[in-house]
């Protein structure tokens, strides 16, 4: 099989210095810095840089007297142990000594509201026993003197509305730890939204928000805004962030596609292994599903180290190696399924020997024509196409296909595909 290498012209506007706008952004609150301990919050997402907005955001706070420190703010992620989140933190580069402050994993909350009988389940699609309405925190958060929410702002993997990824999730699903995590996810996807906004409201109703520090990256993955935000403004701001985003979010190059080919997959790259607004398909039976890209067949090759064995995510391909089954923690990875109602997405697909295998029997069921293969769902600035689909690329103004084809060789069974 022969592919080309397409470089897209994806939109880059990283900041130069991090640190310094950190900074600025902390200095233009002009709001009074709690007196004692401030909580910090870091999810379990790969964001670029992180280690260092973290840490910029902690000296800022001790050069006027506060005492931070970082929690990991994930949810269920990790198979819900606080030493299972701690490594998820190391494993994105943020230890006590990358971000120079402790950090304190608890499991342990304190519930600090619930949410009101216009939030239940209105549906009986997913009818529980019992409903869960409670809204909780982090023990160490809620006993600190006030709480800086970091983190991204993007699109969501299971549906649309003017809130999605950001503030609002880190405050409602992150510092709620396992019981956040269900109570947000105890709903039919078309009540997510509501559902959300109604806990970021009882968490911003503690007082114990301080304030938040919400991240843009540009179609590079890099860190193209910061934003500090006072906490009786994020409800308005974030809506208008979120818009910001979709200009920078990457896509695939083209709306249809036979066969779509995921080098890799993993928690680092999105809440579901591979970003649904990338593939096209949310892989949930009560959602509304998306219209594009429209693609027949999706392979995933291998699983991220980072997501230390949670492969959900797994189940929105219809293909994969028998090496990335194999690297499921199935514990880890049905928890956070469980948790979040996601069972669609650790589905077990047909699994094949290695890449080489896969390709070769993709190529037979579907042909050679129509295929992309990417490195994964977050990085789509390089990507490999079959020749049939280079006149409709050169037509795309975002992409530049190289000249020559290359030949999709293998070693030990792997593809020898370069990305970088």
């Amino acid at each position: 099989m022969k592919l080309f290498r397409v470089r897209q012209k994806l939109v880059s506007h990283a900041i130069a210095e991090i640190p310094a706008a950190v900074r600025k952004q902390l200095d233009g609150l002009e709001i009074d810095v709690p007196g004692g301990e401030v909580a910090i919050t870091a999810g379990s997402r790969g964001i670029s840089n992180i280690a260092t907005i973290l840490r910029a955001a902690g000296e800022w706070l001790r050069d006027r007297g506060a005492r931070p420190f970082v929690i990991p703010a994930m949810g269920s992620h990790n198979g819900a142990t606080a030493e299972g989140q701690a490594a998820m933190l190391e494993a994105l580069g943020i230890t006590e000594r990358s971000v120079e402050m402790p950090i304190r994993a608890s499991m342990e909350c304190v519930k600090i509201g619930t949410l009101d009988a216009q939030t239940a389940l209105r549906q009986p699609e997913r009818a529980r026993s019992q409903l869960a309405n409670d809204v909780w925190m982090d023990r160490f958060a809620y006993e600190s003197a006030g709480v800086l929410v970091v983190n991204r702002i993007k699109l969501h993997t299971s549906f649309s509305a003017p809130v999605q990824s950001g503030l609002a999730k880190m405050m409602a699903v992150g510092l709620g730890k396992i019981g956040g995590a269900r109570t947000f996810h105890d709903v039919p996807t078309s009540q997510l939204a509501e559902r959300l906004l109604a806990m970021r409201d009882i968490v911003l109703a503690s007082g114990k928000i301080w304030a938040g520090l919400a991240i843009l990256e540009d179609g590079f993955d890099q860190t193209a805004e910061l934003h500090a935000v006072r906490p009786d403004e994020i409800a308005d701001i974030e809506p208008r962030l979120l818009e910001r985003h979709q200009r920078y979010f990457p896509r695939l190059p083209l709306d249809d596609i036979n066969v779509l080919v995921v080098d890799e997959i993993g928690k680092i790259y999105s809440g579901t292994g591979m970003d649904t607004n990338v593939i096209g398909f949310r892989g949930d039976r009560y959602a509304e599903d998306l219209d594009r890209p429209r693609i027949k067949a999706i392979a995933a090759l291998n699983l991220a180290k980072a997501s230390h064995g949670n492969a959900l995510g797994l189940g929105l391909a219809d293909f994969i190696t028998r090496r990335l089954r194999e690297a499921m923690d199935e514990e880890k990875t049905y928890l956070n399924a469980f948790t979040t109602g996601s069972m669609q997405t650790v589905k077990t697909p047909m699994a094949f020997r290695d890449d080489e295998e896969l390709f070769a029997r993709l190529a037979e069921r579907f042909g050679q024509d129509g295929w992309i293969v990417i490195p994964n769902t977050l990085h789509l600035e390089t990507v490999y196409a079959s020749p049939d689909l280079r006149e409709a690329l050169e037509a795309n103004p975002i992409c530049e296909v190289e000249r020559e084809p290359v030949d999709v060789t293998f070693a030990g069974g792997r593809h020898q595909l370069e990305f970088s």
